[in-house]
């Protein structure tokens, strides 16, 4: 194959920041490679709105952002140090000190003795857009904005947000300008600070917080977020310092909510003027938003988080823009000595820092290699994929020969990359991340589109290989979300050669490997022989039953001749469900293989010395769990440790029963497992080989995790979920199945993160972060 040309992105990069700014791994990682982020304010949490509504909206917020495709970075102070991304267990702290009355609402003139004095401190819009200048985060959603306080030109009461915004180049989305301040005057000196206003929406209508409408009109009006990136990579471009401000009108659904809203908010207003409350500084907003809701009965407290979660969802849409217009601009073509893709590393920063003249010149030639790619701990192979699906509308009806109306959908597939994906979202990065997808992925428009998406989520592309097409599988389903028919184009995946995939595992030198059985047999048979030379775990996921026993020519190979002492599994792990499971075990016995007669087979088996005691054993087991029955009846039990020489790990996918784990491990390389018993309470089976052998048979079962069937929205990627879980725990611990307590939390997890994805449309949800 010839070398695949490379592509050139310029990604935002994170600065360097002082020592008392932390950025969390999340958000860090996202920076570094040009993923989309969204700042978010902590004042909402802090003084915004009461619990448990506070928190509760700061975790949904959060879950919006992601499920549109940015990653979240709520902005806070907490003892002194400036956080960007923050954990739930900060959040609760936030929570928890705010109704202690000790967290300081921080805006500019705020944060120096905040950081000086150790305080928490929940950031308004102008604290929060310096610290989003300051980390490279380029869009920002919030609830409504600060402004000029009504009687302001008198007062001279105004908002340290407006003249923020003609500092920090950063877009900021909101429901408009509260409308308990003088919305017209704010808009004027908006004007007079030369901050662009654009109302996001249909009309140039100014919203105002809880109304669609305030009156006023915004000079520009756009309606989609590629337009708005567009308008902050211009002033980039331009190296101009002022942001932009996106008023995003609020959900129509709270429209009618509106006029009643605003009543309590000339009530809230002229209550403040009586009582002095208007007088006193950043105290008033929170008191004249306590005080709507209370005269509105909680009725603004919903709209109220309508809107931010609104916005929330705009920002995100605007900073995947962004960042796909960004990487645009900086795409080049270059010449590679290799197969594969090359990362898409960090350029120089971002242009805004080029003057007219660099922009009009051409750009010189750089002849520094690039560096090579860094190491990855986990390198899944396998298939990548472009899925399509075409949705009639509900009233159409499906004709032969003919088009309906109805929706198409485009997502990313394929069972290896949903398994990267996973995994990728359940490690914790550093700036290049330890998973690495290998994977063939052709130079046409399919494969532009899979190359882009994956760096628009952060993954790395370093191990991509150029194939003749990209794979794709396009659906047709019928008005109830039931197959109709398709074709599943996947002929690329299995271009992938034993020697191009070698190549690309000697460069990202993983210590584990994943592969799935979309690969040629021959092909993995090259892989688990290198891994096995190099003393490197193996995971095979077998994708279905047809292609569940494409491992067997491997393990064929790689069977050692008789011998004395248990022969080791050429395999570490597998993943296969029921009737894979019963597929791989009558296949591995037929005449085809038969290797069951092979005489390490026999020897291994004979270690284990299971004999009456395991039988009963399982026997009461499935007597106690009536639903375990199928170890016995259906010969389930039998089965995997009759596979156990060929797979050291078992991880039987059972569907709604759980998931059963049946391996083989030794008194030296478990302690823990050496001094388990059966424990049918705990629905595990331990038997002990022969004295000398150390041999351990491990059979256990462990549970589903609790879902909802209301809430089950897509099925196709759970599995590809628990395994990609299963692995990134691996990857933190490669021990993890040697402990009983270790291995029980490996399998809980991934249980969770099937659940999560079958609540997603996703393939892989995006928010499997959110376990960690």
């Amino acid at each position: 194959m010839r070398p695949l040309p490379r592509l050139l992105r310029s990604f935002s990069h994170v600065a360097r920041l002082p020592p008392f700014v932390d950025v969390v791994a999340e958000v860090q990682h996202a920076l570094h490679t040009g993923a989309p982020v969204v700042a978010l304010e902590s004042t909402i949490i802090t003084h915004g709105m009461p619990y448990p509504t506070n928190l509760a909206t700061a975790l949904s917020v959060e879950g919006i952002v992601r499920a549109h495709g940015a990653v979240p970075a709520t902005i806070a102070i907490v003892q002194g140090r400036v956080k960007v991304g923050m954990e739930k267990p900060l959040l609760e702290r936030l929570v928890h000190n705010s109704g202690e009355g000790s967290v300081v609402k921080v805006s500019r003139r705020d944060i120096g003795p905040v950081l000086a004095l150790g305080k928490d401190g929940g950031t308004t819009c102008s604290a929060t857009l310096i610290f989003s200048a300051l980390a490279g985060i380029k869009v920002f959603a919030t609830g409504g904005l600060g402004g000029v306080h009504r009687g302001g030109e008198n007062s001279l009461d105004i908002s340290a947000d407006l003249h923020e915004l003609t500092r920090c180049p950063v877009g900021l989305v909101s429901a408009g300008i509260k409308s308990i301040l003088d919305i017209g005057r704010t808009l004027e000196y908006l004007e007079t600070l030369g901050v662009p206003v654009l109302t996001y929406g249909e009309s140039n209508d100014f919203p105002a917080f809880y109304s669609p409408a305030s009156g006023f009109q915004s000079p520009y009006s756009i309606n989609d977020p590629i337009s708005a990136a567009r308008v902050l990579h211009a002033q980039s471009l331009l190296s101009m310092p002022t942001g932009a401000l996106f008023a995003a009108p609020i959900p129509s659904a709270y429209h009618a909510a509106a006029s009643k809203i605003q009543e309590a908010v000339e009530a809230a207003v002229r209550e403040s003027e009586e009582n002095g409350m208007s007088r006193r500084g950043k105290e008033v907003t929170p008191w004249l938003l306590k005080r709507v809701g209370e005269l509105t009965r909680g009725e603004s407290l919903a709209s109220n988080v309508a809107l931010i979660e609104n916005t929330a969802k705009i920002g995100a849409q605007i900073a995947v823009a962004y960042s796909d217009l960004v990487r645009e601009q900086g795409h080049g073509l270059e010449s590679s000595g290799t197969s594969t893709f090359q990362p898409a590393v960090p350029s120089q920063p971002e242009a805004s820092a080029l003057t007219p003249s660099a922009l009009l010149s051409p750009s010189p030639t750089v002849n520094t290699p690039p560096p090579p790619p860094p190491q990855a701990d986990l390198a899944i192979l396998g298939a990548s994929a472009i899925d399509i699906s075409a949705h009639p509308h509900p009233s159409a009806d499906l004709q032969a020969h003919s088009t309906s109306p109805g929706s198409i959908a485009l997502s990313l597939g394929g069972v290896a990359r949903n398994v990267a994906e996973a995994a990728f979202r359940l490690s914790s990065p550093p700036p290049a991340s330890p998973v690495a997808l290998v994977s063939p992925v052709g130079q046409d428009a399919f494969g532009r589109v899979l190359l882009d998406e994956l760096a628009r989520i952060g993954m790395r592309t370093d191990g991509l290989v150029r194939a003749g097409r990209t794979a794709v599988c396009n659906m047709v389903m019928d008005a109830k979300g039931g197959l109709v028919g398709g074709v599943a184009d996947m002929g690329g995946v299995e271009t992938l050669q034993g020697e191009e995939a070698l190549e690309a595992l000697q460069k990202l030198a993983p210590r584990i490997v994943a592969l799935d059985a979309n690969l040629r047999p021959d092909t993995i048979s090259a892989v688990v022989r290198w891994c096995r030379e190099h003393g490197i775990k193996t995971f095979f996921e077998p994708t279905s039953v047809t292609k569940s026993t494409a491992i067997l020519s491997a393990i064929a190979s790689s069977l050692t001749s008789s011998s004395s002492t248990p022969h080791d599994s050429p395999v570490t792990f597998a993943s296969p469900n029921l009737l894979e499971l019963k597929h791989l075990y009558q296949t591995a016995r037929s005449d085809t293989y038969d290797l069951t007669a092979h005489p390490a087979w026999w020897h291994t088996v004979d270690a284990f010395s299971l004999g009456a005691e395991f039988r009963m054993d399982l026997e009461h087991l499935a007597r106690r769990e009536p639903a375990l029955g199928f170890l016995v009846d259906s010969g389930v039990a039998q089965m995997a440790v009759n596979l156990l020489p060929f797979f050291r790990h078992l991880i039987v996918k059972c569907g709604e029963v759980g998931v059963v784990v049946a391996m083989r491990t030794n008194a030296a390389a478990s302690p823990a497992w050496a001094g388990e018993r059966s424990n049918v309470h705990a629905r595990c089976v331990v038997a002990h080989g022969k004295t000398g052998a150390g041999e351990i048979v491990v059979l256990k079962h462990l549970p589903a995790a609790n879902v909802d069937p209301g809430t089950i929205v897509n099925v196709t990627g759970a599995g590809d979920s628990l395994v990609g879980s299963i692995l990134a725990s691996l990857v933190r611990n490669q021990s993890a199945f040697e402990d009983p307590k270790t291995m029980n939390e490996v399998i809980d997890l991934a249980q969770q993160s099937a659940v999560m994805t079958l609540q997603s449309a996703n393939a892989v949800s995006p928010l499997l972060s959110n376990l960690l």
